[in-house]
C-alpha cells in the first residue's frame, strides 16, 4: 500500500539529560511502560486464578508469584515496543514526546530492562511450575513478537489481544497445571475485548500510520469500518464471558456484572461518531479500566458470597 500523503515535517523536541534520582528513574521508566494500562490485563489474571482456585490450592506466595511474572512480561513487552518503534514515534505527533526520542531512557538502558524483566519472567515461571517453564519462551515471544505486527498485518490489534490473552491462560496453569474450559472462554474474551479498544486507539493515529504504511484496522476499513469492527469484537467479549461464567459454574452476582459491562461497553461506542472522535481518550482508557475492574469485582464477589 502506498502513502497517501507525506510524512508531516516535524519540529521535534530536543533531546533533555535523562532523569537523576532513583524515584525520578522509576517515574519515567513507568512512563515509558504506561504502568497505569496494567489496570487492563491484571484483573482479568487475578479473576483466572481466583476461579482457578476452586478446585486447587492458591497459596499467597504463589499468588505474588502470578503478579509479578504478569509485571515482568508487560514491562518486557512495553519497553521492547518502545524501542523498535523509536523511529516511527520520534516521526508521529502524538508520540513524538516518548522517553526514548526524547533521550529520557538512553537505549541500551530500555534494552537492559527488557533483559532484565524477560529473565525475571522466566525465573517466576520456573517456580510456578514446570508447565508454566516450558511455555514461558512462548509468552514472551506473543508479547515481544506484537510490536512488529503493525508492518504487515492488518490484524495486529488480535495479536495484541491474544498475547494478553495469554496473562489470564498463564494465571489458571499457573494454579492448576493445565487448562480448562472457562480459561479458554475467558482467553477469547480477552482477545477480542483488547483487540476491540485497540482498534479505537488506533484511530488517533490512522493518518500517521497510513503515511508512514504500517497496517491497522482504521487504515483498512476507515473510521466508519473500524468501528464497527470494535463493536463486533465486544459482541464477541460478551458471549465469550458468559460462556466462561456457564462453564465456570458463576451465579448471579458474576452475571449481574455482566451486564453492568455490557453497559459500559455500550456507552464506549455510543460516545464515538465517525464525525466526532473527541472522546476517544475516554473510550478507550477510562470505560476499558472500568470494565476489567467490574469483571475482577464481580467474579471475586460471585465466588466469595
Amino acid at each position: 500500500m502506498k502513502p497517501t500523503s507525506a510524512p508531516p515535517s516535524l519540529s521535534l523536541p530536543d533531546p533533555v539529560t535523562p532523569p537523576r534520582g532513583v524515584l525520578a528513574q522509576v517515574r519515567t521508566f513507568g512512563r515509558m511502560i504506561k504502568f497505569s494500562h496494567t489496570v487492563f490485563a491484571l484483573p482479568f489474571a487475578l479473576a483466572a486464578a481466583a476461579m482457578a482456585s476452586r478446585t486447587h490450592a492458591l497459596t499467597w506466595p504463589r499468588l505474588g508469584a502470578i503478579v509479578v511474572a504478569m509485571a515482568a512480561a508487560r514491562t518486557a513487552a512495553m519497553g521492547w515496543n518502545r524501542i523498535v518503534d523509536r523511529h516511527f514515534d520520534a516521526r508521529n505527533p502524538r508520540t513524538a514526546n516518548r522517553e526514548i526520542p526524547r533521550g529520557l531512557v538512553p537505549l541500551r538502558t530500555a534494552v537492559a530492562l527488557v533483559l532484565l524483566s524477560s529473565a525475571i519472567f522466566i525465573a517466576v515461571s520456573a517456580y510456578l511450575g514446570p508447565l508454566c517453564l516450558a511455555l514461558s519462551p512462548v509468552a514472551l515471544g506473543l508479547v515481544l513478537g506484537y510490536s512488529y505486527t503493525k508492518r504487515f498485518t492488518w490484524l495486529c490489534h488480535l495479536v495484541l489481544g491474544f498475547a494478553i490473552a495469554a496473562g489470564p491462560a498463564g494465571a489458571w496453569i499457573a494454579v492448576t497445571g493445565g487448562l480448562a474450559a472457562p480459561a479458554l472462554w475467558l482467553m477469547l474474551a480477552v482477545t477480542t475485548w483488547i483487540g476491540g479498544f485497540d482498534i479505537l486507539y488506533a484511530l488517533a493515529d490512522r493518518g500517521f500510520d497510513e503515511s508512514a504504511q504500517l497496517r491497522s484496522i482504521p487504515v483498512r476499513f476507515g473510521v466508519k469500518g473500524a468501528l464497527w469492527i470494535s463493536g463486533g469484537l465486544h459482541g464477541v467479549t460478551l458471549v465469550a464471558l458468559v460462556f466462561t461464567g456457564l462453564s465456570g459454574g458463576l451465579q448471579a452476582i458474576y452475571f449481574a456484572g455482566l451486564a453492568v459491562i455490557a453497559g459500559i461497553l455500550v456507552w464506549e461506542h455510543s460516545i464515538l461518531r465517525p464525525s466526532d472522535l473527541s472522546r476517544l481518550d475516554m473510550a478507550f482508557f477510562n470505560l476499558n479500566g472500568y470494565v476489567s475492574v467490574a469483571f475482577l469485582v464481580a467474579t471475586l464477589t460471585d465466588l466469595w458470597l
